[in-house]
């Protein structure tokens, strides 16, 4: 992993949160490398143990927030509670569930009940 060029950018979080060092590796990684936002910043989240990215989707100007977690992990209410208010509330945040294949999937998560989109 230290040999890889998206590294030094994940450097300061990978060794403070080895459970959750894989996801962030791989989203990190997905969401640079093969989504290609710009904007990209990597955010300690200390009251949840792990790192988020931020950034900014291809073109759109919307800053968005993800949150990498292993599909082996169980997640809480009040996990989630305190990822939105680390997060200064945003209107909503991605789920980068990551599991051992290398595969990804993204959930988009709201606070409260939100009315979905027709």
């Amino acid at each position: 992993m230290q040999a890889h060029p998206s590294y030094p950018a994940l450097a300061h979080v990978l060794p403070k949160y080895p459970r959750a060092a894989g996801s962030l590796f791989q989203a990190y990684n997905d969401i640079v490398l093969v989504q290609e936002w710009t904007d990209v910043k990597v955010l300690d989240l200390e009251g949840i143990s792990r790192a988020a990215i931020t950034g900014k989707k291809p073109k759109t100007d919307a800053t968005s927030y993800v949150v990498p977690c292993s599909l082996a992990e169980t997640l809480s209410f009040g996990w989630l509670t305190t990822a939105f208010t680390l997060l200064s509330d945003p209107p909503e945040i991605f789920l980068a569930i990551t599991s051992d294949d290398a595969s990804i999937v993204y959930y988009k998560l709201s606070r409260g009940i939100v009315k979905p989109q027709v």
